[in-house]
C-alpha cells in the first residue's frame, strides 16, 4: 500500500471536527463547520490527518466512518481561509496542495482498515476528492456532487483527477470536469461514483448499521482486500494473482479465518475479532 504519511509533529486540539474513538473499535470523524457546509481549510485538513493518525495507532482499530455535520459534506476549499495577496502578487497554490493536502490523502489512501464515508449533503470541488478517496462512499438522496473547480479558473486536485476516471471512465470524468454540471446522488450511484445511495431519514441508521458491521468484520482481511484492489491498477494480471497469494497466506494464519471456517461448518454466524 501506499507509503503512510508523516504524523503532525505536535497534536492539536479538535476544534473544526469531532472525533471519537468508541470501544468496538470504529473511529467517527465528522466535520464540523456547518455554517461554511464544512469547507476545507488548513485547521480542518490537519485535524483530519492527526484524527486519522490518531486512529491508525490505535490497537483495536477496525473502521473508520466519515461524515458532515448539518446540512453539507464539504463544500471544498474555504476560499476565505486564504489570507488576500497584496495587488500585483500571486498565489503557489502547489504549495498548499503539497503541505497540507497530501498528507491528508496519504493518510486516507494507507489506513489499514475500512474507509467509509457517508455524504450527508452537498459535496463540491474538493469535498468530492474527500469524498471519493475513501473506500467506499455511502450518500443520503438529497446529496448533490459538483466539481465546482472551473467555475473559480482551477483543476480538480485533492486526487480528483486521478479516482474520478478511474470510477466513471474517461468520458464521464470529462463531462463532470469540464462542464461541471451537479450529479445527484442517485445519478452517482448508478454511474459507480459512489456504492449507495439511501434515504434521508436513514442517515442515522445508515451509520449506525455501518459502524456495527465494520465492529463485526474479520478487519484483517479486508484490510488486505483493500491492499490487494488498490494496486491492482498498477499491475499485470500475474503480479496480482502474485500479490493475492501473499496476502491469502497471511489472512490464512489468523484467527478470524478459523473462526469463519468453524462458523460455516457449525451453520452459525461467525463472530470475528479482528485478528
Amino acid at each position: 500500500m501506499n507509503a503512510p504519511a508523516r504524523p503532525p509533529q505536535e497534536r492539536i486540539p479538535y476544534e473544526q471536527i469531532v472525533f471519537s474513538l468508541a470501544g468496538d473499535g470504529i473511529a467517527r470523524i465528522t466535520l464540523n463547520r456547518p455554517d461554511r457546509l464544512n469547507s476545507l481549510t488548513d485547521r480542518m485538513r490537519a485535524e483530519i490527518t492527526q484524527a486519522l493518525h490518531e486512529a491508525k495507532a490505535s490497537p483495536g482499530l477496525r473502521g473508520v466512518i466519515i461524515t458532515g455535520a448539518g446540512r453539507g459534506f464539504c463544500a471544498g476549499q474555504d476560499l476565505a481561509d486564504r489570507k488576500p495577496l497584496p495587488p500585483g502578487e500571486r498565489r503557489d497554490l502547489a504549495e498548499g496542495l503539497r503541505a497540507s493536502y497530501r498528507p491528508l490523502m496519504e493518510r486516507m489512501r494507507s489506513m489499514q482498515v475500512p474507509v467509509i464515508c457517508v455524504v450527508n449533503g452537498v459535496a463540491a470541488g474538493a469535498g468530492v476528492s474527500l469524498a471519493l478517496a475513501c473506500d467506499v462512499v455511502f450518500a443520503v438522496e438529497s446529496a448533490k456532487f459538483v466539481q465546482a473547480f472551473g467555475k473559480i479558473g482551477l483543476v480538480p486536485d485533492m486526487g480528483g483527477t486521478w479516482i474520478l476516471p478511474r470510477l466513471v471512465g474517461q468520458a464521464r470524468a470529462m463531462g463532470i470536469t469540464l462542464f461541471g454540471e451537479t450529479l445527484t446522488a442517485r445519478q452517482a450511484a448508478d454511474w459507480g461514483l459512489i456504492w449507495r445511495c439511501v434515504p434521508d431519514a436513514d442517515l442515522r441508521k445508515t451509520l449506525d448499521e455501518i459502524a456495527s458491521m465494520l465492529a463485526q468484520a474479520p478487519t484483517r482481511a479486508l484490510a488486505r482486500a483493500k491492499q490487494a484492489l488498490l494496486a491492482s491498477g498498477g499491475n499485470t494480471l500475474m503480479r496480482q494473482f502474485d500479490l493475492e497469494a501473499e496476502l491469502q497466506r497471511e489472512v490464512g494464519y489468523t484467527d478470524d479465518y478459523r473462526e469463519g471456517m468453524q462458523a460455516f461448518a457449525e451453520k452459525r454466524a461467525p463472530r470475528f475479532m479482528g485478528r
